[in-house]
C-alpha cells in the first residue's frame, strides 16, 4: 500500500507544523547528506483550512484538516518535486490519529493527484514499519538534545518576552541560540551531558540578562492535546494573543510528554525492552532535573519535575487514561494550580476523541477539588468562530478570582 522512501541524492521530507518551538532543532534529528527535513511554516489559517477541507471533511479532527492543508499547499506551490518529496507524519502509534493519520494522508495525497509522493513516519509502536524512519543511537541522541534545548528555550522565552524592555530582544536571542545549537546537532558535536548542562546554564543566564520593564502580569496556563498546545496554527496563536493582552502564557515542555509516554507505554513484564524503557526514563529525568535547576538558579519559575507531577496528580486524575496525551493533560492542570497559576485554558481541537475522555472528562473533577481555580475549555474547529473562541479567552483574562483559600493538604 505504501511507497518506500528511496535514498536519493536530493530528497525533501515535508513535516507539517506541530512543534513550532522545537522543530528548528529537531529537524536535524534525521539529517544526512541528500535528505532534508523541511518543517512547514505557512500560518494563513483560513487558506490552510479551506485547502485541507477539500481532502477531508468537517467531522474529521481539526489538526488533520490543517496538516492536510499545509501539505497540499506546499506540494502545489511548485517548490518541491513530488517524485523526490516525502511527507513525514510523526505519530505516537496508539489510538485516534496516533495510527490513522498515515492512511488518511495517503488517501488525501492520492485524491490530490500526488501519487508519486512518498509517505514516511516516526513511531515506536511498529505502525507501518515499512515506511518508518529508523531510530538509531545517533538519531536518538540528536533528538534528545533537540528536545531539551527546545524545551528550555521555549520556557525561558515565554517568561521573558512579555516583560522585555526592548521588544524583539527575546526572539533575537532565541534565534541566536537556535543557530548555535542547531549547528552542534547537525554536525553531531558537543552532544554530551556535561556540555548540555553547561549550555543550560549559559542559556538561562543569557535570558536573565535581558532588561525587563518590571510590570506585573497575570499568568495563564495552557493545557491541551499535543497539536493544540505546541502549534500556533492549531491554537490560533493563543500565546501571542495572551501576551498582547497583558498576560504571561505558561506552556509545559515536550520532555514531560515524552516521559509520560515512556512511563505509560512501557511493557508490563520485565525483559530487555522494559529495561530499555526504564533506562531512557532515568536518563531523561536526570536531564530534565538539570534543566530545571539551571532555570531556578537564574530566578525563573519552573514546573514540577515529571515524577512530582505524576505523584501529585494521582488523587485527582486517573492514570489509566493513556491514549494520546491521556492523563498528562489533567496532571499539568493540577501542577499549574499547585504552583499558583489559577487560570487555565484547556485548548481542545474539534474531533479529538482522547481529549474528550482524558481532558473534558477530567477537568470537572479538578474544578471540584480546586474550587479557587478557573479551568475553561476552548475549542478550535473548522466551522468554529474565532470571535467566539477569543471571547472565551478574554472572559478568562478579565475574570476576577477570589483570594486563594488554603487547602487542608497544604
Amino acid at each position: 500500500m505504501y511507497k518506500i522512501l528511496k535514498n536519493t541524492e536530493e530528497h525533501t521530507i515535508l513535516l507539517p507544523a506541530t512543534l513550532d518551538e522545537h522543530f528548528p532543532l529537531l529537524k536535524y534529528m534525521f539529517w544526512s547528506k541528500g535528505k532534508a527535513i523541511v518543517p512547514l511554516t505557512e500560518s494563513d489559517e483560513f487558506a490552510v483550512r479551506e485547502e485541507g477541507l477539500k481532502y477531508s471533511n468537517y467531522d474529521i479532527c481539526y489538526p488533520y484538516v490543517l496538516m492536510a492543508g499545509q501539505i497540499m499547499r506546499a506540494l502545489q506551490s511548485g517548490r518541491y518535486d513530488p517524485k523526490k518529496t516525502s511527507v513525514l507524519i510523526p505519530t505516537a502509534g496508539d489510538a485516534c490519529r496516533g495510527a490513522c493519520y498515515i492512511g488518511m494522508m495517503e488517501k488525501s495525497l492520492q485524491q490530490a493527484g500526488f501519487t508519486d509522493t512518498h509517505m514516511v513516519t516516526i513511531n515506536v509502536r511498529h505502525v507501518c514499519n515499512d515506511i518508518s524512519l529508523k531510530i538509531t543511537t545517533d538519531t536518538a541522541i540528536r533528538g534528545l538534545f533537540g528536545m531539551f534545548y527546545g524545551d528550555i528555550l521555549m520556557l525561558l522565552a515565554n517568561q521573558t518576552r512579555p516583560y522585555e524592555a526592548h521588544p524583539g530582544e527575546t526572539e533575537a536571542l532565541r534565534r541566536r541560540w537556535y543557530r548555535e545549537l542547531a549547528k552542534d546537532i547537525r554536525l553531531g558535536r558537543h552532544l554530551t551531558l556535561r556540555h548540555m548542562r553547561k549550555n543550560f546554564k549559559r542559556i538561562a543566564e543569557s535570558f536573565r540578562a535581558i532588561e525587563r520593564t518590571g510590570e506585573k502580569r497575570q499568568k495563564i496556563g495552557i493545557v491541551a492535546e499535543f497539536y493544540a498546545k505546541y502549534c500556533a496554527l492549531g491554537n490560533w496563536n493563543l500565546v501571542s494573543y495572551l501576551e498582547e493582552h497583558g498576560c504571561e502564557a505558561i506552556v509545559g515542555g515536550l520532555s514531560w510528554y515524552m516521559l509520560y509516554y515512556i512511563d505509560s507505554h512501557k511493557p508490563a513484564k520485565w525483559g530487555p525492552e522494559r529495561v530499555g524503557f526504564e533506562a531512557v526514563k532515568k536518563l531523561m529525568t536526570h536531564v530534565q532535573t538539570d534543566m530545571l535547576v539551571a532555570m531556578h538558579r537564574c530566578g525563573f519559575h519552573v514546573p514540577g519535575r515529571y515524577e512530582v507531577m505524576d505523584e501529585h496528580s494521582r488523587p485527582y486524575v486517573s492514570h489509566n487514561l493513556i491514549n494520546a496525551d491521556g492523563w498528562l493533560m489533567g496532571a499539568e492542570a493540577v501542577d499549574l494550580i499547585r504552583h499558583g497559576v489559577r487560570k487555565i485554558l484547556c485548548n481542545a481541537p474539534f474531533g479529538c476523541l482522547p481529549n474528550v475522555c482524558a481532558g473534558r472528562g477530567v477537568y470537572p473533577n479538578i474544578r471540584r477539588e480546586f474550587p479557587d481555580a478557573l479551568l475553561t475549555v476552548i475549542e478550535t474547529d473548522s466551522s468554529g468562530s474565532k470571535l467566539n473562541y477569543f471571547n472565551r479567552v478574554q472572559m478568562v483574562i478579565d475574570t476576577k478570582l477570589p483570594p486563594r483559600r488554603k487547602r487542608r493538604e497544604e
